[in-house]
């Protein structure tokens, strides 16, 4: 469940900052999955206005730009067609990450075509902030110079993504967590009871629940004369923001009710129904219909359905049909607010094969009396935005009776969790939670519509203990038994120091444990010492600084062993190295060093290379747990590496590994002979893994079908990452493509000057079906229009 902070804050009256919400919600019981935070995300770009805008002396399509920006004044060369002087438009200085491009600008000027660019102008989908990307973003209105791209852009509401237990329905719409954080005292809970708005004629369409047990009630409305045209503004941004699409005003009010009240919604075109509609069950072949997904269904008669006297209209409480779906020319409308039975919903949609996020929420149960709420709700929207003239609403069938009142005994809250609360703080929390309360010798408990998980004493000792705080539940330490030995469990970092460790043995390294300190000459070769870090009394003249990096005992290690006779050796370790004295200046980081070294051997067989040490390095980070498939390489390793024989395995502005060859005047400063490759791995800055509810996962097993190879030749600069293009082809159907791989590279005869061929053997694995010839030539079509999008050309 997704939702922005200013949406809560449409129910919820609260001054918390984000973090305070964060653990707030946690307190509370919100497991919260993810925060995204558009203004963290954007803080490196920001507005600039162009003073001046002259044509490149040597490009007609280029402009050079001065620029005011909150760096001072920058010349920068743009390609827009709309860089002009007087815009205000967003800045990225040297350096950044653009997210959009999934690149970093250089941190020194480039030039380009002879000129110097300090920075670039974005567009807004290159930062990721819209899809505008007709030129740079033209920004209206007197923003003064440095004001944050978010802010200047209107997307600095921060959306919060957290889990919803199958047992807490109401917490799939924005109110219910307005109204739980309000029990726990993060807020006032400011919105009121839904205000019902007085029809104007009589209902003109009739319901007839013909199987009550799939749809027990049914409200309907009629509105007329309106003008469906787009949704307001500040709607379809909070739609946007959580992933939904906006699409017109009609569907995005139904969208929107659904996800603030928790309450799924259905509007029909009513020149396109009858006056009649029916809930009943399906009829087989003669309610074939194409519903809004453009997919044909057959329901049967486990499955409920909506229709008139003519035609299956849809799935009750699944998804709607197209034929009654409404346009643009849609005028007069009847809005459904049904509900229906958990249980056959989700045996109808499992059986059917359909997702949706009505489904999603009438299977886990949505409030039974909200009915005539959701229209009511969705009536306001719709006269307002759209206009219109309402008719009466109207009821058919009655909601399902509320879970029975229980017998509760607050002195047991006591003796259970051992919480001192008073009976009047019991009850507090309970009305505010929405539960009647009558109080004597053992209380009576009458619980709301939408809280139908409780039936038990239990559920109110818990819900009490979750808004009162678990972290004011008192703590008692258990008596450690006579003799047995007691481990704490291990963190996360040691887990990934662990794994990595015993990767790097898989791979043929021993392991080493060196000094945490080295000579103040040999930490300036990588980088410097950091501040803090000399040492007043170190234990010798040769250990006089912390270590900022592992590789230097490293590589003297390897020179050891070969003086030794052993040319060939490997050595990782996995430990601390020091940035500075602050309380984040140590990393802990696995690094590893072999030499360059041609086996003798009759085969043949070459020395390691770049690419041995680069695989070396994701091993180590796959182990680790980081995500090696979204890792970006990029050519800026820092000074001790060899240019053009090393690279930086990064996760956007995150740098998770270096890896190459050590710079030779690196090598010779430490008396190290030949050639040395190595790695280092940060596990400080992989990721933490996404904390998710526990889910049953099939067994690995092998497919029973063959998996297809197709071979492609692509043509692309030479001085392009083949990465790139990898990436490109892998990308081009993710769930049927399993591998790519590299088979030959061309330069000569047949190639055009300055580009180079790459020849790709891409694996095709079916899942459920054999593939047709079709359907392979159209993933072939796929790969290659990703590839051209990489800046390669399929090779004639």
């Amino acid at each position: 469940m997704k939702f922005t902070y200013s949406w809560l804050k449409e129910h919820l009256d609260t001054d918390l900052s984000l973090a305070q919400l964060d653990e707030a919600m946690t307190m509370a019981g919100l497991e919260i999955e993810e925060i995204e935070d558009p203004g963290a995300k954007l803080a490196e770009f920001s507005t600039a206005y162009v003073k001046d805008a002259q044509p490149h002396p040597d490009a007609d399509k280029l402009r050079i730009c001065t620029v005011e920006t909150r760096d001072g004044e920058k010349q920068i060369v743009c390609g827009a067609h709309n860089a002009r002087a007087g815009m205000t438009a967003i800045y990225a200085p040297l350096g950044a990450y653009i997210p959009g491009l999934d690149f970093s600008l250089d941190k020194k000027p480039r030039k380009i075509r002879g000129v110097e660019s300090y920075g670039m102008m974005c567009s807004a989908k290159e930062i990721e902030a819209g899809e505008d990307h007709d030129g740079i973003a033209d920004l209206e209105g007197d923003w003064p110079v440095g004001t944050p791209a978010a802010e200047a852009l209107g997307v600095n509401d921060p959306v919060i993504d957290f889990e919803v237990t199958p047992n807490r329905p109401d917490w799939l719409g924005v109110y219910g967590i307005a109204r739980d954080l309000a029990a726990a005292g993060a807020g006032t809970l400011k919105t009121g009871p839904v205000k019902a708005i007085p029809g104007s004629f009589p209902c003109p369409v009739t319901v007839k629940l013909d199987w009550p047990e799939a749809c027990p009630i049914f409200a309907g409305r009629v509105i007329k004369g309106v003008k469906n045209g787009p949704s307001p503004e500040w709607m379809q941004k909070r739609l946007s923001a959580i992933g939904v699409t906006p699409k017109n005003l009609l569907v995005d009010v139904t969208n929107y009710v659904s996800f603030d009240y928790a309450r799924p919604l259905h509007v029909y075109d009513m020149a396109k129904i009858g006056s009649t509609l029916y809930a009943r069950k399906g009829r087989g072949e003669a309610d074939q219909h194409v519903a809004l997904d453009e997919k044909t269904y057959t329901p049967s008669e486990t499955d409920c359905v909506i229709a008139d006297g003519e035609r299956a209209l849809g799935l009750g409480g699944i998804m709607g049909g197209a034929h009654s779906g409404c346009s643009s020319e849609t005028t007069d409308v009847f809005i459904e607010s049904a509900w229906f039975d958990p249980a056959i919903i989700r045996k109808s949609a499992r059986a059917l094969g359909i997702e949706s996020d009505a489904k999603y929420r009438f299977e886990r149960g949505v409030d039974p009396e909200s009915p005539v709420d959701g229209i009511e709700l969705a009536t306001a929207l719709i006269l307002k935005y759209g206009g219109g003239e309402a008719s009466d609403v109207t009821v058919s069938g009655e909601a399902p009776a509320r879970p029975d009142d229980i017998a509760f005994d607050p002195s047991r809250i006591k003796r259970l969790l051992g919480l001192e609360l008073s009976e009047d703080r019991i009850e507090e929390i309970l009305v505010s939670l929405g539960f009647g309360v009558t109080r004597g010798e053992r209380w009576t408990v009458s619980v709301p519509s939408w809280r139908r998980d409780c039936s038990h004493q239990a559920d109110l000792i818990e819900d009490v203990a979750r808004i009162a705080g678990y972290d004011t539940l008192p703590v008692v330490s258990f008596r450690r038994p006579e003799g047995e030995r007691f481990e704490a469990p291990a963190t996360e970092l040691q887990n990934r120091v662990r794994a990595t460790r015993r990767a790097a043995a898989s791979r043929g390294y021993r392991e080493a444990i060196t000094w945490s300190f080295c000579r103040s000459d040999q930490a300036d070769l990588f980088g410097g010492v950091g501040e803090g870090l000399v040492l007043e009394n170190p234990i010798s003249s040769e250990l006089d600084v912390m270590r900022p990096t592992a590789l230097i005992h490293l590589l003297t290690s390897v020179q050891k062993s070969a003086d030794r006779g052993f040319d060939d050796a490997r050595f990782f370790e996995a430990g601390p190295i020091y940035l500075n004295d602050s309380p984040t200046g140590q990393q802990t980081v696995v690094s590893g060093v072999r030499r360059v070294v041609a086996a003798r051997d009759w085969r043949g067989e070459g020395a390691p290379d770049v690419f041995d040490i680069k695989a070396d390095a994701l091993a180590a980070l796959e182990a680790a747990g980081a995500p090696v498939e979204k890792l970006q390489v990029t050519a800026d390793a820092r000074e001790h590496w060899h240019p053009g024989r090393s690279g930086v395995l990064r996760l956007g502005p995150k740098v998770l590994a270096e890896f190459g060859e050590i710079h030779p005047k690196t090598l010779k400063a430490l008396d190290v002979d030949g050639r040395v490759l190595a790695f280092e791995v940060f596990l400080n800055a992989i990721p933490s893994a996404k904390k998710k509810a526990l889910k049953a996962r099939p067994a690995l097993e092998l497919s029973d079908l063959m998996a297809v190879k197709r071979d492609f030749a692509f043509l692309m600069e030479a001085s392009a990452p083949a990465a790139d293009l990898i990436k490109a082809v892998r990308g081009a159907e993710k769930q049927l493509i399993t591998d790519v791989a590299l088979f030959d590279v061309y330069q000569g005869q047949g190639v055009p000057e300055g580009q180079i061929s790459l020849a790709l053997e891409v694996t095709i694995q079916p899942t459920d079906k054999t593939l047709t010839d079709k359907e392979i030539e159209a993933i072939s079509a796929k790969i290659i229009a990703n590839a051209q999008k990489a800046g390669a050309s399929l090779r004639g």
